[in-house]
């Protein structure tokens, strides 16, 4: 299906992870065929250890954001884009009980699977919330971290959630974002397709384009680091998974292959200025 508007992705992105919470809520949570097998070794079995195991096969990102971003305790963090809840239960271990990590997520079927996850593990830090990036429900200078695991490019309008970032941040406060970038032209059957969009590929913005709508909003220290290139192998896989970034398998072969090696998984970090820095 071609896109035509931006809530038609909206709404793709709705339906397409609320089918992912459902799988991933099923009896005996999921069978090997059915979990991401591209993201799968994204999480150590000593970060894995103690996790409902619902939460892990929910798990649908392209890095470990967590791993990365340096939290400390007592730390304030938001997850953008939470899903069943993995990133933000192991934020929950960095921050310790006197700190919190927020989930945000739009997706009602997502949002029940991560509070049971969330009951399950015991965290008493964890709070869940219901909204988009777009708009966080949060005030101004409320978090430390702003994390996300593949999830910003599913967002017709990237730039607002850079504004809504930068605006809950405190002054010094952190974004970690783990995400899909182009490192080269993606043809147009890919960039149009609606289910390319909801697999996380359509809506990617280039290392060069992240840098610079970071820089324009207002981050300093905007850094990207390249993790891991996608080839055809990737593709194949993720396309035959019920909990992968499903129905690239409608794209065209030629497309798939001028795409090899032009997509990569990358995390980003940036800073919010001090307020001084800021006067």
């Amino acid at each position: 299906m071609t896109v035509t508007d931006p809530d038609q992705i909206v709404d793709a992105v709705r339906e397409r992870y609320a089918s992912a919470a459902k799988v991933a809520s099923t009896e005996g949570c999921c069978p090997p065929s059915s979990t991401n097998e591209v993201a799968s070794d994204l999480y150590g079995a000593d970060e894995r250890s103690g996790l409902p195991a619902a939460a892990a096969a929910a798990s649908l990102g392209c890095a470990n954001p967590v791993a990365l971003a340096a939290l400390g305790p007592g730390e304030t963090v938001l997850d953008l884009g939470s899903g069943g809840g993995i990133d933000v239960l192991l934020s929950a271990r960095r921050v310790g009980p006197t700190g919190i990590a927020y989930g945000l997520d739009m997706t009602d079927e997502m949002l029940a699977l991560a509070e049971r996850n969330r009951i399950e593990a015991g965290a008493e830090n964890v709070r869940f919330l219901r909204g988009r990036m777009e708009q966080i429900p949060l005030p101004a200078n409320s978090v430390d971290v702003v994390l996300s695991n593949c999830v910003v490019n599913l967002s017709p309008d990237k730039d607002r959630v850079f504004c809504e970032a930068f605006r809950v941040l405190r002054h010094g406060g952190r974004l970690a974002i783990a995400d899909i970038a182009t490192l080269g032209p993606l043809p147009g059957s890919i960039r149009s397709s609606l289910d390319a969009w909801t697999a996380c590929i359509a809506g990617a913005l280039s290392v060069e384009e992240i840098e610079t709508k970071l820089a324009t909003v207002g981050f300093e220290q905007v850094r990207v680091e390249t993790l891991r290139t996608y080839d055809r192998l990737d593709f194949d896989l993720v396309a035959s998974t019920a909990l992968g970034p499903i129905g690239i398998e409608q794209v065209s072969e030629a497309g798939l292959t001028a795409a090899e090696d032009n997509l990569a998984s990358v995390f980003i970090r940036a800073r919010k200025p001090t307020a001084s820095a800021q006067s």
